[in-house]
């Protein structure tokens, strides 16, 4: 809220005075929020300096910063792309994991020199591949149909979806090596990872709108930092000094993921 230096001064003397109020229009809901309560408080101040019949010495002009269009799918659409690659490498990632111990194939690389950390990057490897053509995809499609573009320094966004698809392969390589088959590695993901991704990364809720302590659960949860790398990359622009952060939490999720994943196959390996 910009209020010039000489308002109390202007409005005495019964001159008509500017206020600029400057919104970030990011989440249009909270955009109008906001707005309507600058316009209450505007009209409260009138009423209560009895400035009603002369209105207009009091202007107050309101800015949506980032989207002053306001459309809703420069908010949504960046947040999808995040649920949507939380999800699917994730689930495909389990489900390979879990299927060769349902059927009994892993015991292979149990008895293998194979170690559990060569194991699970060849199924990294194989998964980010497919990761990064889900992500193009989706990217693409979402740029073309909802008329999206980049508005900075697209290097974040590139960096962050990388990292972004290897902490959520390794989620999903987590969940493999801790489900007996198929049926319990889907449920998994499903509910840990699409139910955290679409309601604790805050892509429906601000993050400071989820109350104390289930806003901890919020830290651990990687799509709240590509989400917020997205919606830099697509919305903001501000690149690197915006959200350097967010990469360094996406890495060390992914190390976290894969050191627990890891510990638990070569738990499962024979001595020798």
């Amino acid at each position: 809220m910009i209020i010039s230096p000489d308002f109390s001064r202007d409005v005495k003397a019964g001159k008509t005075v500017t206020v600029q109020v400057l919104i970030d229009g990011t989440d249009v809901n909270n955009a109008r929020v906001i707005k309507n309560s600058i316009q209450a408080v505007t009209n409260f101040f009138i009423q209560e300096q009895q400035l009603l019949p002369l209105p207009s010495r009091v202007i107050a002009h309101t800015r949506l910063w980032f989207n002053p269009g306001r459309k809703e799918s420069l908010y949504i659409v960046p947040g999808v792309f995040g649920v949507i690659l939380a999800i699917y490498p994730a689930l495909l990632a389990s489900l390979a994991m879990s299927r060769e111990k349902e059927q009994g194939t892993i015991l292979q690389t149990y008895a293998s020199s194979m170690s559990a950390a060569e194991l699970l990057l060849g199924k990294w490897l194989a998964y980010f591949i497919v990761g990064i053509g889900q992500a193009l995809f989706v990217m693409g499609l979402g740029c073309v149909v909802f008329r999206i573009w980049f508005v900075g320094d697209p290097s974040p966004l590139i960096i962050g979806t990388a990292l972004f698809l290897t902490a959520s392969i390794m989620f999903g390589l987590l969940i493999g090596v801790r489900a007996n088959n198929r049926t319990i590695a889907v449920q998994g993901v499903a509910t840990v990872g699409f139910l955290t991704a679409l309601l604790l990364s805050g892509f429906i809720y601000p993050l400071s709108n989820i109350p104390f302590p289930l806003s901890l659960v919020t830290y651990v949860v990687p799509a709240r930092y590509f989400i917020e790398i997205s919606r830099d990359a697509f919305v903001r622009g501000t690149g690197w000094t915006g959200i350097w952060t967010a990469p360094l939490f996406l890495i060390l999720l992914s190390l976290f993921f894969f050191n627990i994943a890891r510990r638990v196959i070569g738990r499962m390996q024979l001595p020798g």
